[in-house]
């Protein structure tokens, strides 16, 4: 274990935690607003915001360059403030948030609208604003889905290789993630190693299993 570089591993976690943090922040308001819009043309920024979930991590991460890059408008703004984004902590950031999003943007869409429109009209009735409702009926009512997707939210940004390795590089001790990790340590056949953070990876994806499994299922049972 002496020769073991945990690095990875603690920035694994530290990356994922804040862009699961970041997700909710800015996700939450984009889920509620998705749940509760009538008008088509939503269905097409829902679209757009699915999109990383199924490109491949290579397009998306050329997306990045492209949008944060050094030659980019806003990666010259942030490279004149002496904060660069491209090959840095902060571009691994940005990866794992834009890939984990959509996973909590669309569980937490599919738990608000399953929230029952009696309970929304009784409480307009009683003369309740949407804030109020937001906060004293909504998420009462959808909060297991919302922590299922934070759940999800977390994990997918702990596993992200392909956009994270585009944007900001494999770098030790700066911007090596635990995946980016474990592929070089297969290339480099460091086998204990690799063993070690495919062990890590698997039993964190099954620990997120199970819980998605246990809210899943007292969702079930409350409803039955």
């Amino acid at each position: 274990m002496e020769h073991i570089d945990l690095f990875p591993l603690i920035l694994s976690f530290q990356v994922a935690f804040i862009a699961t943090v970041i997700g909710f922040v800015v996700g939450l308001p984009i889920a509620w607003w998705l749940g509760q819009s009538k008008r088509r043309w939503v269905e097409v920024f829902d679209s757009l915001l699915t999109l990383p979930m199924i490109l491949p991590p290579t397009v998306l991460g050329y997306y990045l360059l492209v949008l944060v890059g050094r030659n980019s408008v806003i990666g010259q703004f942030f490279e004149s403030l002496g904060l660069p984004l491209v090959f840095t902590i902060r571009g691994v950031i940005i990866a794992a948030t834009l890939v984990s999003i959509p996973f909590f943007i669309k569980t937490s869409r599919a738990a608000i609208e399953g929230v029952s429109k009696d309970l929304l009209d009784a409480a307009r009735v009683l003369g309740r604003n949407e804030f109020e409702i937001f906060f004293y009926v909504i998420i009462p009512n959808a909060w297991r889905g919302i922590v299922a997707g934070l759940v999800l939210m977390f994990a997918r940004a702990l596993g992200d290789f392909g956009t994270t390795l585009m944007v900001a590089g494999s770098i030790p001790g700066v911007t090596m993630t635990m995946p980016i990790a474990i592929y070089n340590s297969m290339l480099a056949g460091e086998q204990e190693k690799a063993n070690l953070l495919v062990l890590i990876m698997t039993a964190t994806a099954f620990m997120v299993l199970i819980v998605i499994n246990l809210l899943h299922r007292k969702d079930w049972r409350d409803s039955s």
